[in-house]
Parts: structure tokens; C-alpha cells; sequence
């Protein structure tokens, strides 16, 4: 049976609503700001610039899957990255420093990194010393950040056009980048940050803020999708937090949480030879990962006291101690980071990771 042009008009806008997402392609291309933001960073409210997200990276959002299409998508084929091309040499995971002052646990690799290819004579980068200032200052007493070496930042396309030259000599000696939330967003700026971070000579990598409302096997392909594979990149990180500011109002239990976790981790470390870090904040921490994954390596947000305090028992690689920082070369706050370990400890963990 034939129908009348308006019913069919109707019908036929009434399924493509029902299979968009609410970061579809033309937002993507677009360049709009995703909702998933870090609690630490705030929202400018000036413009930001963007840089056009290629086509070839955009994928619709799917519904969330039941819990045995989770299992099928770890278990599937990993896509290649495609907004890169990637190295021929795979990074070992590079174990935890020493225990000087460093407590960590050197992680276990799901699969052997790939031979050794021809790279220059490794040759260590110079540590410059922590220059930053603070909107907020806190005064951590003896445990003050300031103590520790290596100091470093993370970004995101909220810091707009980086002079990444400027902000390394003010103590950035690393950085990790955003590039992915969900699994359908990628951060307008990544690309553009993670080529000129590289050139400006800082040790970097990339972390992906996880959304509850999405499997984390799609999730984890849509970072590998974006982020290169990258002899001398820092580990991969995976954001979880809870965030107020989101679409995805959905709070898993604990069980579920670690679940997807894991899931998303184990892809990620089959596909990059390194295991993930876990970043997290204070309030997650406590109601999903207290005693868990004691395995692996965590960069803990804690911008009040230091995390000996917050997290009590928790070994940790990375504190961010300030969601406040100012710096030349960046207009703005930035969040402000410190690895757990002395010059030698750090020059120690790097080299593995090369």
C-alpha cells in the first residue's frame, strides 16, 4: 500500500531521530565542545579555537550494549589508527620506578612488544624546574609538590594555541594530552597538540575521558582509532570520574564500574604494549576503586592534600595537586602535575617506555 507524502515524510524523519546520537557527525565536524570535561578544568568563556575533526574519524554513537556484546567487542579485531601514521616499533610497558621515594608496582604485559626498530642513540631530555604559579595556592607543608622534580601539565582544546617552547621551560617536562571522550568524540585540539608538544621536546601522551553510557569495547576502539601507536609516547590514560556536567547520568555499581574498566584497559594494553594509567578524583576513588586493581599504575587528582591523605594505602605515579595553575605559554588556568620520584627515577621510567 502506497502512502500519502506527508505520513511518509513523517515516518522516515521519526527513524533517523531514533538512531542519532547526541554528539552525531555534523556536531563532531563541527568541532562543538564535547560535555565531557575534567572536574578540574573550567570552561573559558571565550571562545576556544578548533581544529576541524576529519570525516574519516567520525562514528555514530550506539546505544549501550548488553553486557555480552561488551565481552564480543574486546574480544574483536582492533582497528588500526587512522588519524596517524602509526610506527613500526610497539613501546613496552614501562614498569614503576624504583621505590626510592617512588612506591609503585611494575605491571605485567599482555603481549610482547614488537622488536626493537632503528631509532637515533637515546639521548635524555633536560628537566627544567617547576616556574608555575597558582590562582589557589595550598600550602601541602612538608609534603609540598615543589619537593619532587619532575613536574608536568595536561591539556585539553580548553587551552586553546599552546606556545609549547615557553610552557616547557616553566617546568612542564611532560604532558598528557585529551583525545577522546566516549566513543564518538575527539578533542578538536589533540592532533595538533600531540605533533607540537613532540616538537617542543616534551614526553607525552594521551588520555580518554570514559562515559558511562557507551560499552567500553567501542569506547577503547575509538581511542585506538584516533591515538598513534608511538615509540617513546607516555603509557595511555583512562579518566574516570564522576562528572555533574554530563549527558550520561548513569552511575554503574562498583562491580559494573571495574568491569568496563577492565574491558577498556586490557584492550588498550594488547593494542599498545603498555598498561594504562587510572586517572580518577577523590569521590570516585572512594566509591569504586578503593582496594582495586592494586596492579596497576594511578595518577591521582588531589588538589587539597596530598594523596597520602586522600587515598591512604594507594600507590600512585602521578599527583595532580592543581586545577589552578598559571603558566607562560598558555592563556589561562592549567592543571598541574608532579611525577612520584626523583630526576633519576624519572629518566629510569622513560627510558623503558622508549
Amino acid at each position: 500500500m502506497r502512502l500519502s507524502a506527508a505520513p511518509a515524510i513523517f515516518l522516515a524523519c521519526f527513524a533517523l531521530s531514533g538512531c542519532t546520537s547526541s554528539l552525531g557527525p555534523d556536531s563532531l565536524v563541527a568541532g562543538l565542545p564535547s560535555r565531557e570535561t575534567t572536574s578540574s578544568v573550567t570552561r573559558p568563556s571565550a571562545p576556544v579555537p578548533a581544529t576541524p575533526v576529519p570525516s574519516a574519524n567520525v562514528v555514530e554513537a550506539a546505544p549501550e550494549a548488553a553486557p555480552h556484546q561488551e565481552e564480543l567487542a574486546w574480544a574483536g579485531p582492533v582497528p588500526q589508527p587512522q588519524a596517524f601514521t602509526p610506527q613500526a616499533g610497539v613501546a613496552a610497558a614501562p614498569p614503576m620506578p624504583s621505590e626510592r621515594p617512588v612506591a609503585m608496582v611494575s605491571p605485567a604485559v599482555l603481549t610482547p612488544a614488537a622488536p626493537d626498530v632503528d631509532r637515533a642513540p637515546r639521548t635524555r631530555s633536560r628537566i627544567y624546574s617547576h616556574r608555575f604559579s597558582d590562582v589557589k595556592p595550598i600550602n601541602f607543608g612538608s609534603s609540598s609538590p615543589r619537593k619532587l622534580a619532575v613536574h608536568g601539565v595536561d591539556v585539553s582544546r580548553w587551552q586553546g594555541d599552546i606556545d609549547w617552547q615557553k610552557l616547557r621551560t616553566q617546568g612542564a617536562n611532560f604532558v598528557y594530552i585529551k583525545s577522546t571522550d566516549g566513543g564518538d568524540h575527539l578533542d578538536p585540539m589533540f592532533r595538533k597538540n600531540w605533533r607540537d608538544a613532540k616538537q617542543a621536546g616534551m614526553k607525552r601522551g594521551a588520555y580518554h575521558f570514559f562515559y558511562w553510557c557507551r560499552t567500553a569495547g567501542e569506547q577503547a576502539d575509538w581511542f585506538i582509532r584516533n591515538v598513534p601507536r608511538e615509540a617513546g609516547a607516555l603509557p595511555p590514560v583512562i579518566d574516570v570520574e564522576w562528572n555533574g556536567e554530563s549527558s550520561c547520568k548513569r552511575r554503574p555499581s562498583p562491580e559494573k564500574v571495574r568491569e568496563k574498566m577492565q574491558v577498556f584497559m586490557d584492550k588498550l594494553e594488547k593494542h599498545y604494549g603498555q598498561r594504562p594509567i587510572i586517572y580518577t578524583a577523590p569521590d570516585f576513588y572512594r566509591d569504586n576503586l578503593k582496594g582495586a586493581f592494586l596492579n596497576y599504575p594511578f595518577w591521582l587528582r588531589s588538589v587539597a592534600a596530598h594523596p597520602s591523605k586522600v587515598y591512604p594505602g594507594r600507590r600512585w605515579v602521578f599527583w595532580q595537586y592543581s586545577g589552578s595553575g598559571i603558566s607562560h605559554g598558555v592563556d589561562g588556568r592549567i592543571d598541574l602535575n608532579v611525577f612520584h620520584g626523583s630526576e633519576a627515577d624519572w629518566h629510569e621510567w622513560v627510558a623503558r617506555a622508549d
